[in-house]
């Protein structure tokens, strides 16, 4: 088994936080400590929950839990895109794209807690 950034859960996580970064630079400067802030560190920490789970999957239990706070951090994400396109920060077509990147990656973190053992998870 190969490490973590071979997962493609970690590559569309990593992928999705990237692109929150960029198109939060141009969110208002009042912004900066709320708003980019927080959109910013859930989707890192999707993508890093889901590293130290990888980490924990000798320990099923663990993995699972680890895997579930990247879920976690993932619909707090979504939360966020929702402020970001209601504010007018974002246009409908980039909440779209972005909200089915989310998507895409929280049902990649469900088939691996739904099967932890094609995971290296015993």
């Amino acid at each position: 088994m190969g490490d973590f950034y071979d997962l493609l859960a970690y590559k569309k996580s990593f992928e999705l936080a990237m692109s929150i970064f960029e198109i939060s630079k141009s969110f208002p400067k009042e912004e900066l400590y709320s708003l980019t802030d927080q959109i910013r560190r859930s989707s890192r920490s999707t993508n890093i929950c889901l590293v130290e789970a990888y980490r924990k999957r000798k320990y099923k239990a663990h993995f699972i839990s680890k895997l579930s706070d990247s879920d976690m951090e993932n619909s707090e994400t979504k939360g966020w895109l929702k402020f970001a396109l209601a504010c007018n920060y974002i246009a409908l077509e980039e909440y779209d794209k972005l909200v089915i990147q989310s998507e895409e990656v929280g049902k990649l973190l469900n088939h691996m807690m739904n099967n932890p053992e094609k995971y290296g998870s015993v």
